[in-house]
């Protein structure tokens, strides 16, 4: 598949449940395979996956609903929780601080462009997840949940939480995208 096929045919899919069409085994290595092969500045390799399953991504969905209190409503956690798994992104402030350190030049940088790097690997994943015809969405419910997301998944202290990417089997597609007039976003100056 070409990189604008997959990009194009890489959609939010809300709508996902439990029935993958292949082994856990197979988008393990999908997505180890891709965070070897995204780059990143300095080849720094800040990029951290946590990929849960079964039981742990279900009491993944469970705590961010008790950590918001019910200011998320239920059936919108419920989606998520019916996805067959869950992959969160992160970085590693640690590689980050030592970056810093021996590129004092940089210093500044190098926080963007571990997030830079990780937003990279976050759309790589979702493409390839595609690939394999499962489905999934990029949530953002960090910081709120840091601590107890690191408490369930024995994350290092030293791992910032950037994104939950829920996945699964698709049950529905989404509705089209619109054509946006690109020349509002895109400038050619020649």
């Amino acid at each position: 598949m070409s990189i604008i096929k997959s990009l194009a045919n890489r959609r939010t899919y809300y709508n996902i449940d439990k029935n993958i069409p292949v082994l856990e085994k197979e988008i393990e290595e999908k997505i180890k395979e891709v965070t070897e092969l995204v780059p990143d500045a300095f080849n720094m390799k800040s990029a951290r996956v946590v990929l849960a399953f079964g039981e742990k991504h279900d009491q993944l969905w469970d705590e961010i609903y008790n950590v918001f209190e019910g200011k998320v409503p239920r059936e919108k956690i419920d989606s998520f929780k019916a996805g067959a798994g869950t992959i969160l992104f992160l970085y590693d402030e640690e590689t980050v601080k030592k970056m810093q350190e021996q590129f004092s030049t940089y210093a500044d940088n190098f926080p963007i462009w571990a997030n830079q790097a990780n937003g990279m690997l976050q759309l790589s994943v979702w493409s390839a997840l595609r690939e394999l015809n499962i489905g999934a969405s990029l949530q953002h419910y960090n910081p709120v949940i840091d601590a107890k997301v690191k408490g369930i998944f024995n994350i290092p202290e030293n791992y910032k939480l950037v994104a939950q990417m829920p996945f699964g089997g698709i049950v529905s597609e989404p509705d089209k995208k619109e054509k946006e007039e690109i020349d509002k976003r895109v400038t050619v100056i020649r």
